[in-house]
């Protein structure tokens, strides 16, 4: 399995690296925007951990202009490395693709357990998944990441959205706490409730006919959510 890491920061780099090597992934390494989307590439690392604050015009070198770049081709999981934990960053690095965000500093064993969560997510796409999910007008299809609305509508969903979304519906009815959400979707030590919101407000965007008003995803104030709450 292999890892591309992208920093600027030599030290930081190598010392994820050499976690990394311990625990048994191949690892590359990138220190800027050109180097970091020519290793991809050209090696083809099976994930990305990723720093936002790479050198570089804000918006043209940054971290969350490659995440957006390699989104656009590639569903290959991103993690993003930050010390920026203002919600507006934390929404940034979300909406364009990131599947996880860890914020500076950070201890290597965090930062690999959050890389083996991210892969448990990747490869979920599998064979034992259920090829196709129904109900009230919602049709999922995990395999895909697609879901089909009561008017035609299809919308492609994340990696995330979408193991937000089995989740839910496999709960369908019964209440959800945060905690329980956030380990199932980001593994445990992963995610914030901060990270859980701005993702049901996503994928609401996605699968409601009205945002606002929502029909399936149900918030129970300080406590959790439920799917088709006592429906």
């Amino acid at each position: 399995m292999k890892v591309l890491v992208v920093d600027d920061d030599r030290v930081l780099a190598d010392l994820v690296v050499f976690t990394l090597r311990r625990v048994g992934f191949e690892a590359i390494v990138a220190d800027d925007a050109t180097s970091a989307l020519l290793r991809w590439a050209e090696d083809k690392p099976d994930l990305i951990v990723l720093d936002v604050n790479l050198p570089g015009k804000p918006g043209l070198q940054d971290g969350f202009a490659i995440c957006k770049r390699i989104r656009s081709e590639s569903d290959i999981p991103i993690i993003l490395l930050t010390v920026r934990d203002d919600e507006e960053d934390i929404v940034t690095g979300l909406e364009i693709g990131a599947d996880d965000y860890v914020l500076k500093p950070f201890s290597p064993r965090q930062l690999v357990a959050r890389i083996h969560a991210v892969l448990r997510r990747a490869g979920t796409a599998g064979p034992t998944q259920p090829a196709k999910m129904s109900v009230e007008g919602l049709e999922f299809n995990p395999k895909l990441r697609e879901v089909h609305l009561k008017n035609g509508t299809m919308r492609s969903l994340t990696a995330l959205e979408s193991v937000l979304l089995e989740v839910l519906m496999l709960n369908r009815g019964q209440v959800l706490t945060f905690d329980d959400l956030i380990s199932d979707v980001w593994g445990p030590g992963g995610g914030s409730p901060e990270m859980l919101r701005q993702l049901v407000r996503r994928l609401r965007s996605k699968i409601e006919l009205d945002p606002g008003n929502p029909y399936y995803i149900h918030n129970l104030q300080g406590i959790g959510y439920a799917f088709l709450l006592n429906r």
